[in-house]
Parts: structure tokens; sequence; C-alpha cells
């Protein structure tokens, strides 16, 4: 089946990167080979010549990526990370980069303690678009947002940043994380980015089974030397994790917006209880940019991800996380499964407190990764934990 542009998203979901093999198998088959023959000295037989270079549940994958970004072309990488690194090694030696300070600490990890070993300099701050005029600099080779970030939940408006871009009269690249969202509730291309990345690990897998990154992007210079680099890097995903990671987005659209619909209901009471200090939830109306939200989410919802401070400081966060009884204590987000953790002492614990504090990371923040299980059973699990919390 041929997906066109017009189909909407559960149909590009389903069929997007759908490929019949010689037996007209309805789900292709998993192709582990690593090496494809070829009819005379560099005449493949088909489209294959090597694995690193290309595979067809890769390929499969990544046009699936590409068409539910609303994008031309799309990679797939070995992690999340790896696709942040593929893309900050694209720069050259010398560059700048400017990134929202409320970043996922692995992000800032690579920021701050690789790219800049290979000349890559970035500047942190807490208000892209008031900051971005005076902090671009001649050598400003790319933006980087969240959005929401990690863990604070905060939404940017992509569509201004790209804006003040454009007016600077620079060569920068803007580059959203979408992992929070998905490409179900919002597609960064269509308001301005030139690249948009998931961990594909979290809601596009949405099994936790598979550690996997994705890219997709409409310009064709770039889409070719980031190409360029994954082959010469290596960074790519095996067959099996391309093939699960292809089954596991079919169903991205039931899985994501039943993720935000319990996310809601707990964000709403957790906003009502006296033992929350504050909570961050952009499906709130109460939300610093919920007039962004509107715009750039599908429906105006928030998504599966929630974060709030509970009161008792760091002893009641650690209480409430351990008292948990359908929430398991664990990193990462996006599954099926529901998920919490402390990023403070967990995902952020590389990133010093000041910094930490300066984004809003508390010692007392709790990061929710609500699943698809029934609302009112998770609703009632936070409950007793709050209630043991206090």
């Amino acid at each position: 089946m041929t997906v066109q542009a017009t189909d909407k998203f559960a149909t590009k979901a389903i069929h997007a990167g759908e490929h019949t093999d010689a037996h007209g198998s309805v789900i292709e088959p998993i192709s582990l080979s690593t090496t494809f023959k070829q009819s005379a000295p560099a005449q493949p037989i088909g489209t294959y010549e090597y694995s690193r270079s290309q595979n067809p549940n890769r390929e499969n994958l990544e046009n699936a990526i590409a068409s539910l970004e609303n994008g031309k072309y799309g990679l797939a990488f070995s992690s999340g990370s790896a696709t942040t690194a593929i893309i900050l090694q694209s720069l050259p030696q010398g560059s700048h980069a400017v990134s929202i300070g409320d970043v996922y600490g692995g992000t800032h990890r690579y920021f701050t303690k690789v790219a800049n070993a290979h000349g890559v300099d970035t500047t942190f701050t807490n208000n892209l678009l008031e900051d971005l005029p005076t902090l671009v600099k001649e050598n400003t080779k790319l933006v980087w947002i969240e959005s929401p970030t990690n863990p604070t939940l905060k939404v940017t408006d992509i569509r201004a940043v790209s804006d003040k871009i454009k007016s600077l009269n620079k060569d920068i690249i803007l580059v959203v994380d979408n992992t929070f969202l998905s490409p179900y509730l919002s597609n960064p291309l269509n308001f301005g980015a030139d690249i948009v990345v998931h961990s594909a690990t979290k809601y596009i897998n949405g099994h936790s089974d598979v550690v996997l990154g994705v890219l997709a992007t409409n310009d064709k210079a770039i889409y070719e030397r980031l190409q360029f680099l994954q082959n010469a890097v290596g960074a790519i995903p095996s067959p099996f994790d391309a093939w699960l990671t292809h089954r596991g987005l079919k169903t991205l659209h039931l899985r994501v917006r039943q993720a935000a619909l319990n996310a809601t209901k707990i964000a709403e009471f957790l906003a009502s209880n006296e033992n929350v200090i504050a909570v961050n939830y952009p499906g709130l109306a109460t939300h610093p940019n919920h007039d962004v939200v509107k715009k750039q989410h599908r429906d105006a919802l928030g998504g599966g991800m929630i974060s709030f401070r509970i009161k008792g400081g760091a002893e009641a966060a650690a209480k409430f996380s351990s008292s948990t009884r359908l929430f398991t204590l664990a990193e990462s987000l996006g599954g099926i499964e529901s998920l919490l953790e402390v990023p403070a002492v967990m995902t952020h614990g590389g990133i010093p407190k000041e910094a930490r504090e300066a984004t809003g990371v508390f010692d007392d923040l709790i990061r929710l990764s609500v699943g698809i299980e029934d609302a009112d059973d998770l609703l009632d699990d936070v409950k007793q934990a709050l209630a043991a919390a206090q």
C-alpha cells in the first residue's frame, strides 16, 4: 500500500514504511543479513549492499518516521543519545550552540562533556525567546529546544523561535527534541524546525524493550550530511530493534492519546491537593504557555508526562516514590506501563545542584510517566502514595 500525504495519522502509523517482500508478507520479516549479494562488482542485486549503510527494516522505520513527522527524510540511530551526538558531530569545529536550559540530563552531559571536546561550545538559557538575540554569535550554528522540557515541562513557541532565528540572518539549524510528545501530539517541522529528534526508546517504541533514536528533516543537505555520519560512525540500530520499533509505532496514536487522558486526570487531582507545592503539566489551563500548547499540540493534549513538587522535601519525594503500587520506580518513560522517578538524584543527578535548581529541578520534584492502565487505578495509587509520604 502507498501512503498518501492526505492520509490521516492513524492510517500513516499503520501503513507508512510498509514494503511487501517476495512472499507477500503483510508484516515484513526481520532481515538479519549483514551483507547482500551482487551480480557483478559494485552491482547489487537489490537496493542494499551492507547493513551498516542500510537495511530493509531500518529503511522501513525511517520512512515511517519521516511520514509521521511530515518530513521528507528520516534516519534511525542506536539510541537517542547517538542521534544527539551525530547532530553535534556534524557541526564545524569551533561552532557555538544555544540550548534551552531545562534539558534531559544526557543531552546536557553531551553538550558539556563531549561536544566541547571537539570544539563545540554551548550556552544554556532559561529564557530562549528573550535571550536569543544577545546569545547568538558569529559562530552560532545550532539552537536546541525540548518542548515540553525534561522534567519541568516548559513549553516553547517553536514558530516564534524559528522566526527569530530567521530575523538574525544567520545560518543556524533549529533542532527540536519531540520525545515527550511523539509525532502524534506535535510535529515541530510544521512550525519551522529544521530537525526533529526523538528517543524512540520512549513513546515511539512504547514497550520499554528497545533503545533507539530517530530524526526527521525536510532539508536534503542536512539529511545527506547526517546520513553520511550515520554510516561513517556506525551508530545504527539492529534490524531486530528497528523492526520492534516499527511494530510499536503502529499503535502510537492509541497509546499516546490514552496516556494523555490518564495524565490529565492525575494532574488535575495533584493541582488541587494540599500536599503538592506545584504541578507542571501542559494540558492544564493554568500552564504558563497553555496558549502555545493549544497551537502546537493535537487537541491541546498535554501528553503523558507530569512533574510535581511534593511538600516535605527530598524525604517525602523518596517516600512517595517507594510507596506506589502501579507506578514503577525506574528511569525512562513513554511505555505502556506507568513509571516514576526523582530527577534530582536520577536522570538529572549529574547536573550541578545550582544549575538544576535554576531550571526548577528541586530535590522535591517527582516525575511521572503515566501509562495506559485504568485511569482510576492510577489515580488511587497516587492518592495512597501521597498519604504515605505525609
